[in-house]
């Protein structure tokens, strides 16, 4: 697979994760930015994605600056935080698709871009129009041969290399049964509920064993249902295969009670640490500039509530 994402069609074949710091009053959890240059340790826990004093700047505006953060093998981590404040610029950054403005970056020991080998990257979603014919299955297969020049030709695959044509269909039934698509693989794609097609995503990002996935708001414009099926999902992965998850996310209430650790941006730098330490009425407050609480349901899971209200005016960001 191209450890360069945009040459696959649909979603690419890289590998990373990062952990990061928390609020100043919460014992545990760390901030980064400015006043505050420890960084969070890894606790002998492997390393995935490490950031030291690192900025950020698209077209020459400064997004965030003096973020650290430590992200460790087998994490469940979400990257949360208000429109524009550069979440998706972040993970630009781990693939190596964007340069920092400053501090430095390690992803899988190495430079960002080094190890996109062992990412497996799914961007941010766009829905299959309901007459494209192609099937699942087909887009899952484009993530071991999508990188390629043509279009494979089965039955050509099939007499000419047939023990790496076995070895491709294997692959392919492996990871849907684990995303739990199998019974739909073989329909078209534009045919697939947005649920549907997201899980057969996920599966061409699995296809060549990730080490780490990265994930730009995959629960976006998915109804609850199926956002609690993908939460799940994902989680399962993480535990079951010690993948580590690396995803941003609007709605935090879904992934939740998932989550090991928790990445806040703020144009000021990021706050990070564990969800219980992290999510507090305080911090969120402070970071979206309107009131925020967090409750505890019946089971004692932790729910947010009272998102910013959009303004009546677009105001650009200065």
């Amino acid at each position: 697979m191209s450890p360069h994402p945009s040459r696959i069609p649909v979603a690419s074949t890289p590998r990373t994760v990062p952990p990061m710091a928390g609020d100043d009053n919460t014992p545990g959890a760390s901030v980064t930015g400015a006043g505050a240059p420890e960084r969070a340790q890894s606790n002998g826990a492997v390393t995935v994605v490490e950031l030291v004093d690192v900025a950020a700047r698209v077209g020459g505006r400064p997004v965030w600056s003096q973020v650290s953060l430590t992200v460790t093998a087998g994490q469940f981590v979400a990257v949360l935080g208000p429109n524009g404040v550069g979440k998706s610029t972040l993970l630009k950054i781990l693939l190596g698709l964007q340069p920092v403005a400053a501090g430095t970056v390690t992803v899988l020991g190495a430079r960002p871009g080094r190890a996109n080998t062992r990412i497996g990257y799914l961007p941010q979603r766009r829905a299959f129009d309901a007459q494209t014919r192609i099937r699942g299955v087909d887009i899952v297969r484009l993530g071991l041969d999508g990188h390629r020049w043509g279009t494979p030709i089965p039955l050509v695959s099939r007499l000419l290399r047939p023990t790496a044509h076995r070895q491709a269909q294997q692959r392919v039934a492996e990871v849907l049964d684990l995303v739990g698509a199998t019974h739909y693989a073989h329909r078209p794609i534009g045919q697939c509920s947005g649920g549907e097609q997201q899980r057969l995503l996920i599966a061409q990002t699995l296809i060549r064993d990730p080490e780490l996935l990265i994930l730009d708001e995959p629960l976006d414009s998915l109804d609850a249902p199926s956002q609690a099926g993908i939460s799940a999902l994902l989680d399962t992965i993480c535990r079951t295969r010690h993948v580590t998850v690396l995803l941003v996310a609007h709605d935090v209430n879904p992934i939740l009670a998932y989550l090991d650790q928790v990445i806040y941006l703020s144009p000021g730098g990021a706050v990070t640490g564990p969800p219980e330490q992290v999510i507090t009425p305080d911090t969120l407050t402070r970071l979206y500039g309107t009131p925020i609480d967090v409750l505890r349901d019946r089971a004692g899971r932790l729910v947010v509530i009272g998102a910013p209200d959009a303004p009546p005016a677009h105001h650009p960001r200065r």
